[in-house]
């Protein structure tokens, strides 16, 4: 059977992003091991949680910069972190005391699943990391993701300084940003493949 010329085309096209996915899918595990991401969820979705969920990240980053400066690998910052839970839970506890709320605060260091996050500068492809798992409360209500290594959260921009301080290659960076060109495209496909590849084999 003679196939259509938008049949071949179809299949080219199909191909191409299944190789395209496979490259970046390859590059993103590598960029993950070099990461640990910060996952803060609220009690809940009131207006109030929602604020306070910022202020408790706020206090969270802020205890935490200090501590992870200079740090050059995700394994160091990983240990520095897993020293400081109580202290993050104190932390987060006394924010929530301060705004009239007794909610408790857990503080984990967990491997999540994460879904392409778009920031004004950058965006980081989906896929398993290592996290700092902050839940307010009873985590019903809206995450806010970031990265806490290397410390982007709080940076205006993922500049070749903060790269070169935690090993973050030219390549890796460029994953991140527009210099890639479709970065999100790019990531969106893999999320896409990742999808179906469970949908297909379970």
């Amino acid at each position: 059977m003679k196939l259509k010329i938008w049949e071949i085309a179809l299949i080219v096209a199909m191909a191409f992003t299944v190789l395209l996915g496979f490259s970046i899918n390859s590059q993103a595990e590598a960029l993950s091991d070099k990461m640990i991401r910060l996952h803060v969820v609220a009690n809940s979705d009131s207006d109030k949680d929602q604020a306070l969920k910022l202020k408790v990240r706020d206090a969270v980053l802020s205890e935490l910069s200090d501590a992870l400066e200079g740090v050059e690998n995700s394994d160091a910052a990983q240990e520095i972190i897993s020293g400081k839970l109580d202290d993050l839970e104190t932390i987060g506890e006394r924010v929530t005391s301060a705004e009239g709320k007794d909610y408790c605060v857990n503080a984990t260091l967990c491997r999540e699943s994460f879904p392409t996050t778009e920031y004004d500068t950058f965006a980081l492809p989906a896929g398993i990391y290592d996290s700092l798992r902050i839940t307010i409360g009873e985590g019903k209500g809206h995450n806010w993701w970031c990265v806490v290594f290397p410390p982007v959260c709080s940076a205006p921009v993922l500049d070749e300084s903060t790269a070169d301080a935690v090993g973050l290659t030219g390549e890796e960076v460029s994953l991140l940003t527009e210099d890639s060109g479709g970065y999100v495209v790019k990531f969106r496909i893999m999320e896409f493949l990742g999808k179906l590849k469970g949908f297909i084999f379970g």
